[in-house]
């Protein structure tokens, strides 16, 4: 008894000099004795401590860092460049050259990849944004989203082989997240070559429509041109990114602002590298002879709604949908063909061999004659026995 109790008693001092609250004490049979049974000071002695988990998954994806990958599409002189400017208030473009109207007739789409390392408060975001410049821009659209779905699948497939490989503990994630598709104001509605080029991606990328240089419309034009393109987005059977329902435990607040960013879609966005004075402030904004548009004003255009959603509240759900959607429908792509592949080269590299049936001999006929024979009699003898027993019950 001495002998254990010196034990126990050791255990219990290494413990605590560890944790200062809370301690657990072990023996040779596994069976876990709490502290706080002998310990009557602690006060709290239903604590265990997975509470902290959240806290520990904090620390150790803030370490981590995180990367998100944002493609804007659009034909040029929609303020793609301006508003990701505006958005993470950085310059992405800075040694960016402006094609001229001769140059614009001859270039192709191409995918251009800009990638900058953001930090706010500890946190490390490493964004990327893909952009498309000469999409929309020539005199012959046709087809001129296939370069953007090529790239989007290329980005699939690269993951794809880093999944299935040796090296899995630093796979880079480049697959797209989002893309913001900008609509031209000065339509009625959407063209033939933006419902394209959204039927193209939407089951590939999570898109987000957006209604470009908000500040050409009127506010009753605006609203006009939103039912226009909701109307024609549901008619052509376009998927675009769809909100997550709120928990019932979510707080009003959150509830109230995803009900606005549910009704502001498609957003009629304003984007400005430029700061002016407005009522004694410096804004961002655009300044006209009749007045000040201000990027961030709320009453002015969608900018800051959309800066919520992308950033502040729907990121996260982004990348997930990214990866547990659209990712996995590719993933269950490529395994399809690969097994039908596989199964269509085994068939053909080693085909069931047809072997030409043996040719019986005199033995084997004459032991197959004898068999039919007493089968035959057989037969005969048990038609007797039925035709005796019928006649005998008559």
């Amino acid at each position: 008894f001495q002998c254990r109790f010196s034990i126990h008693f050791s255990v219990t001092f290494r413990f605590q000099n560890k944790f200062s609250s809370h301690c657990s004490i072990f023996n040779a049979n596994s069976v876990v004795f709490s502290a706080d049974s002998v310990f009557s000071a602690d006060s709290d002695k239903q604590y265990v401590g997975f509470a902290t988990l959240p806290n520990q998954v904090h620390r150790k994806s803030v370490k981590k860092g995180f990367d998100f990958t944002l493609m804007v599409a659009g034909e040029s002189g929609l303020g793609k460049s301006t508003l990701v400017n505006s958005l993470f208030l950085t310059d992405l473009y800075k040694d960016r050259k402006l094609l001229n109207a001769e140059e614009r007739i001859n270039q192709t789409v191409e995918i251009t990849k800009h990638t900058v390392d953001i930090e706010e408060k500890g946190v490390k975001l490493k964004l990327t944004i893909v952009d498309t410049p000469g999409f929309g821009d020539a005199v012959n659209n046709n087809e001129c989203w296939k370069p953007i779905t090529d790239y989007i699948d290329q980005q699939f497939e690269q993951y794809f082989r880093d999944e299935s490989g040796l090296n899995r503990k630093n796979i880079l994630d480049n697959r797209v997240h989002c893309c913001l598709y900008f609509i031209p104001p000065f339509g009625h509605g959407l063209r033939p070559v933006d419902v394209e080029f959204m039927k193209a991606l939407h089951e590939k990328v999570n898109i987000i429509p957006l209604i470009a240089k908000a500040d050409c419309l009127t506010p009753n034009e605006i609203k006009k041109l939103k039912d226009r393109v909701r109307d024609e987005i549901e008619r052509f059977g376009i998927k675009v990114y769809q909100f997550p329902e709120c928990d019932s435990d979510e707080d009003e607040e959150f509830k109230q602002m995803d009900k606005e960013l549910k009704e502001c879609t498609p957003f009629a966005v304003i984007g400005s590298n430029t700061v002016v004075e407005a009522r004694g402030q410096r804004v961002r904004g655009r300044l006209y002879p009749w007045g000040i548009v201000e990027v961030e004003n709320q009453s002015h255009c969608d900018f800051v709604k959309l800066r919520n959603m992308l950033i502040r509240s729907h990121m996260h759900d982004l990348k997930d949908v990214t990866c547990d959607v659209h990712y996995e429908n590719y993933r269950a792509h490529c395994i399809q063909e690969m097994t039908s592949k596989l199964a269509q080269d085994n068939r053909m590299d080693s085909p069931i061999p047809i072997l030409p049936l043996p040719t019986p001999d005199a033995e084997t006929e004459r032991l197959i004659k004898m068999k039919d024979e007493e089968l035959k009699r057989m037969q005969e003898m048990l038609e007797k026995m039925q035709q005796q027993m019928h006649e005998k019950d008559q």
